[in-house]
């Protein structure tokens, strides 16, 4: 699969929680915040349709207010929560700025395969490697998902070696 294909969430995906990535992501656009799709959401956008109750979004850093000190707080306007759907916003962090490429993209893009797959990788929840599993089963470009982690996260090669190794085990 080379591009997300948003059309891949209509049956997999609870309406209600389409309607709150959509929402979310008009607000977030009306503050020009920059955000793309990543999560679950992302998940089936790049071939493993799954369900999800939530929605989540890399977001750019003019999401959050910094008023001094170690505080961080989001700036007013930014959802948290659309009709009971939980939003969460990831940031880019110190050492991840690869991932602002993404953030370059349209808002309310799909984060691509490569970046999506480093998400994934980089959080301790084995969901999360299941995930980059089904990804792999799914088609996801591979070569390209080594190439980025390559250039951009070396440690999480072996990572993702390993799923490539269990999802051929797995077919």
């Amino acid at each position: 699969m080379a591009k997300p294909d948003p059309a891949l969430l209509t049956d997999a995906v609870a309406a209600k929680v389409l309607e709150a990535m959509t929402a979310a992501s008009a607000a977030l656009t009306a503050l020009s915040v920059r955000h793309v799709v990543v999560g679950g959401l992302a998940v089936g956008a790049n071939g493993d349709p799954r369900a999800t109750r939530d929605v989540n979004f890399l977001v750019g850093d003019e999401a959050f207010a910094h008023p001094g000190g170690e505080i961080v707080a989001l700036k007013p306007g930014v959802p948290i929560q659309v009709n009971g759907v939980a939003i969460d916003l990831l940031s880019v962090q110190t050492g991840e700025e690869h991932l602002n490429s993404a953030l370059a993209a349209p808002m309310g893009s799909i984060i691509d395969a490569p970046a999506l797959v480093y998400l994934k990788l980089r959080s301790p929840r084995q969901k999360d490697r299941v995930d980059v599993i089904e990804l792999i089963k799914a088609g996801i470009d591979t070569e390209a998902c080594r190439a980025y982690l390559s250039q951009h996260a070396p440690t999480f090669v072996m990572p993702f070696e390993d799923c490539i190794r269990k999802a051929a085990a797995e077919e």
